[in-house]
């Protein structure tokens, strides 16, 4: 067997992969336990930072 024959292979078992990861992904931030986590993270953008300020 060569790796062109094993191709149909590796390529399914890469989308089941990436639906896997993608699932436990979805699972970590979508928690119940994690949501002010996730709220603060969220705002991070819209933090006034005043070391980046000049006199």
């Amino acid at each position: 067997m060569d790796l062109v024959a094993l191709q149909p292979l590796f390529s399914t078992l890469w989308v089941v992969w990436f639906f896997v990861l993608f699932i436990g992904i979805l699972i970590r931030v979508m928690a119940p336990g994690r949501k002010q986590t996730m709220d603060q993270a969220g705002l991070i953008p819209f933090r006034d930072d005043h070391r980046d300020r000049r006199p």
